[in-house]
């Protein structure tokens, strides 16, 4: 049980006529579900305890959750990051007549502030002994208390004790470590803020004094805790021992994978850990089992994009490819894409590595490579069952890109993800990969390229003005596309900054896509052996988008903004010519800004 909900619960508890109430407020102000009250409830009645520290040890929601309400109900101020200076903490131990050792020991921390007044912070504000001590010891004198986050403690008790704990712990005393209470409190804590915050991943990264903890965000790492070095072979330890890793190992990398339930959601969680200069490295990706945004509707096709999708899994047969970097969305494009073929007529089997959602009445097999269990294998195997739709989680090698070319000329609709930059050159990673170009032609049906921008903050987003560049690839992409955008009039917008978007100017995301349909002159220039350049004026010729493009689009509705759109595709000095000859010629981009 972390120091922080301790304190709190301990303090709410003496003034706490009605024991519901913190739950209550929590329920009504959205923290917690009802389930997880219940359970909170039960816990109490069977062990004890306090509700609060209940909640967060159960991981029904975090610290950061929990505090603000409760210093709101009991009216002690929450504690500050750097409110307690070190000199307040001499002068308030000299004072009180303790060691700085006997802070630590008794998790209390005492500090004056510039005026001479005297604060408090610990595990349990209201703990009787511990007020009768400090009476003893300081007769008369008005004590301060606060509410302190778990990381501001920790802060302020290395500085009192002047010291941090030794980092050569054998495995027997990582495990204590491990499943020491407060350890496993603020581990949950951290997820469940994670959650709070809609992150993909947790990343622990330590330093020579210090660890950070920072959260990925709508694709952006933001720091959100620095806690003291000595607390990181305990944080580390606690990870690993509940991903099922050897704590005792520091040497060696590490995967894992854990199911766990945390601000009131059920997570899958993959963990990886890797030793570093100052100690491990640890990244948690957080993947919710239950997501209400898997659907077409939701991944922000355009509606002549949809359309081409729609087009595309009507097809019997053949191979459809999504590409993109790690992050990019694509596994959620692939199960949008099934969610909306799946209409109990054709039977789906998925091979993944690792299957990231579970999707009902879809047959989903998990690759084993530490047994022989690879895509190739599980490809083989699964073909003897009859599938109409096969997905493929990632075509990494000839074999298996060879089995799923075949499957997509024997009658097999194959959806498959492929790591490239953008959608044509996936013809040349599966020729790199000794795929005969005739194969590709003939197999290939279509590939759609996607990125992730951060979509503008619907609370704080305001009309911008578009500088010259930014009109010289309007005017260019309407010149060239005009059917696409015919009608459309530009309403730019940026983000100001708020609470809600922690000033960023940004919440969410969506994607912007690059859709290539392999038509007769395309297969025939793969065929050929045609050049990318060559390919791409083919495709322009059908209509094509490119991600620059069609995030263009996307900022003109307002939807994100250019510079994000340039911050995540990057700089391009020379675009393909236009293909209508009237088009005016202009830049096309600019390089976002650091």
């Amino acid at each position: 049980m972390n120091a922080p909900a301790e304190a709190a619960i301990a303090a709410a508890a003496p003034r706490a006529e009605h024991p519901g109430l913190l739950g209550q407020r929590l329920l009504a102000l959205g923290r917690i579900a009802a389930e997880d009250l219940q359970q909170a409830l039960a816990l109490q009645g069977s062990q004890g305890g306090r509700l609060g520290a209940i909640l967060v040890r159960i991981g029904a929601l975090s610290e950061e959750a929990l505090l603000p309400v409760l210093s709101e109900q009991l009216g002690y101020p929450l504690l500050g990051p750097d409110e307690v200076a070190p000199q307040g903490l001499r002068e308030a131990a000299e004072r009180a007549g303790v060691d700085l050792d006997w802070m630590q020991a008794r998790r209390l921390l005492l500090w004056l502030d510039v005026q001479g007044k005297l604060h408090a912070a610990a595990c349990d504000p209201l703990d009787h002994e511990l007020n009768q001590l400090l009476a003893e010891r300081l007769p008369g004198v008005a004590v301060q208390w606060h509410l302190a986050r778990e990381q501001d403690l920790e802060r302020g008790l290395a500085q009192a004790s002047g010291r941090g704990r030794a980092q050569g712990f054998d495995a027997a005393q990582l495990r204590e470590l491990a499943e020491d209470a407060p350890i496993i409190a603020l581990v949950n804590s951290l997820v469940a803020e994670a959650i709070d915050e809609r992150a993909s991943d947790i990343h622990v990264e330590p330093g020579e004094s210090l660890f950070d903890v920072r959260l990925r965000i709508d694709g952006v790492l933001q720091t959100r805790k620095r806690l003291p070095m000595a607390q990181h072979a305990a944080v580390a330890s606690r990870i690993k021992l509940i991903a099922q890793l050897d704590i005792a190992e520091r040497r060696l990398p590490q995967d894992g994978r854990v199911t766990i339930r945390a601000a009131g959601q059920d997570m899958d969680i993959r963990v990886s850990v890797i030793p570093a200069v100052h100690g491990e490295s640890i990244v948690l990706r957080l993947l919710p089992k239950q997501r209400q945004d898997i659907g077409l509707q939701y991944i922000g096709l355009a509606e002549d994009h949809l359309a081409q999708l729609q087009e595309w899994l009507a097809h019997p047969n053949g191979l459809v490819l999504v590409t993109g970097p790690t992050g990019s969305g694509k596994s959620t494009t692939l199960y949008s894409a099934l969610a909306a073929a799946n209409d109990l007529s054709r039977k789906i089997i998925t091979v993944e590595d690792p299957v990231e959602y579970r999707l009902p009445r879809i047959v989903q097999i998990q690759v084993q490579a530490e047994i022989g269990y690879t895509f190739a294998r599980a490809l083989r195997s699964m073909l003897r069952h009859d599938p109409d739709i096969i997905l493929v989680g990632e075509i990494r090698d000839r074999e298996t890109a060879e089995i799923a070319i075949q499957a997509a000329l024997t009658g097999h609709l194959v959806l498959a993800t492929l790591h490239t930059n953008d959608a044509l050159s996936a013809v040349t990673r599966l020729t790199d990969m000794g795929i005969e170009p005739y194969l590709v032609a003939a197999s290939l049906r279509a590939v759609m390229a996607q990125r992730l921008v951060r979509r503008v903050c619907p609370a704080c987003g305001t009309a911008a003005t578009a500088d010259e560049l930014q009109q010289a690839a309007w005017q260019a992409l309407a010149a060239r596309l005009p059917a696409v955008l015919r009608g459309t009039q530009p309403t730019w917008r940026h983000g100001t900054g708020c609470t809600q978007c922690r000033n960023t100017g940004y919440r969410g995301r969506l994607a912007i896509h690059e859709l290539v349909t392999i038509d007769p002159a395309l297969r025939q220039a793969i065929v050929g052996g045609a050049t990318l350049r060559e390919q791409e004026a083919l495709a322009d010729a059908n209509g094509r988008r490119s991600l620059r493009e069609d995030g263009l689009l996307k900022a003109a509705q307002g939807q994100t903004s250019w510079d994000e759109v340039l911050r995540v595709v990057g700089e391009v000095i020379d675009e393909p010519a236009p293909a209508d000859d009237a088009a005016p010629a202009g830049p096309t981009a600019r390089r976002a800004p650091a």
